[in-house]
């Protein structure tokens, strides 16, 4: 009896310390978990302070340590810091190519993690597109509907993001002025293959306007061009000018700048 009082009270303290130690263990965890989202948080809000001031390179070097992210958050940034470093003149075209590649995969692993985010459709969408620019017209029309769908759920996630509304114009007058070869493959491609007009693509540059006026310059002057492709000097002259206008704070906006130039010379 003795020896199976001593089993039950070890028992009993054996338990308490698996509890104390389950407890200690929930605690740890959970500062664990706390203190992860704090540094995710914070990782956020540098890279976020990064992409606004136009610090490319750095942005890219903070989030590349965080590639291994289960975080969608932080992973469609780093998808987005991939594709920008790209678009800079001094990447070489080999390093250009690999970054396209590595952000699509950004994207990608983002969206398992988080299809309820905007921005991850954005940028998965984005991605597919860019990747497309290496593998052929083919590929390019035949992920077109994909990339619309993408666009078309990240506006439906949040209708007053300018730049998803701005890039399904983007689409629409891609496609609006696809030559008669290309037109040929989307229908081999396609039993009803992807169309646009440029009376659509205008409805969608102007709503982004209308989201976020003067947003970005490029906006202005693809509302711009579409007005030329319409015959309407008047209003091409007026949106071509704000681009021209516009406050150069990235190459895009020179490049920008350059064409609105060129094209207003034109008309």
């Amino acid at each position: 009896v003795f020896g199976k009082l001593t089993l039950f009270r070890r028992g009993i303290a054996l338990s308490a310390v698996s509890y104390l130690g389950y407890e200690a263990f929930n605690l740890i965890s959970h500062s664990a978990v706390v203190h992860a989202s704090i540094k995710v948080e914070e990782t956020i809000e540098q890279a976020d302070y990064l992409y606004g001031s136009g610090e490319t390179k750095k942005l890219y070097q903070l989030l590349i340590q965080h590639k291994t992210s289960e975080d969608a958050e932080i992973l469609w940034r780093l998808a987005r810091a991939s594709r920008d470093l790209a678009q800079l003149s001094s990447t070489t075209a080999e390093e250009k190519k690999q970054l396209v590649y590595e952000a699509l995969e950004y994207a990608k692993k983002a969206l398992e993690k988080n299809e309820s985010s905007f921005a991850v459709h954005k940028w998965y969408a984005i991605c597919i597109s860019d990747v497309g620019d290496y593998e052929g017209i083919k590929t390019k029309i035949a992920n077109a509907y994909v990339i619309k769908e993408h666009f078309q759920k990240a506006i439906e996630l949040n209708p007053k993001d300018a730049t998803s509304i701005h890039l399904m114009g983007i689409w629409c007058y891609s496609f609006a002025e696809m030559p008669w070869y290309q037109s040929k493959i989307a229908a081999v491609l396609f039993a009803t293959p992807p169309s646009s007009t440029y009376e659509e693509a205008l409805r969608y540059f102007h709503k982004a306007e209308e989201a976020d006026p003067n947003f970005y310059s490029k906006n202005l002057l693809l509302l711009g061009k579409t007005y030329m492709k319409l015959n309407n000097k008047k209003m091409a002259l007026l949106w071509l000018t704000k681009a021209k206008d516009y406050p150069a704070h990235t190459e895009e906006d020179k490049q920008v700048q350059k064409e609105a130039v060129e094209l207003l010379n034109s008309i």
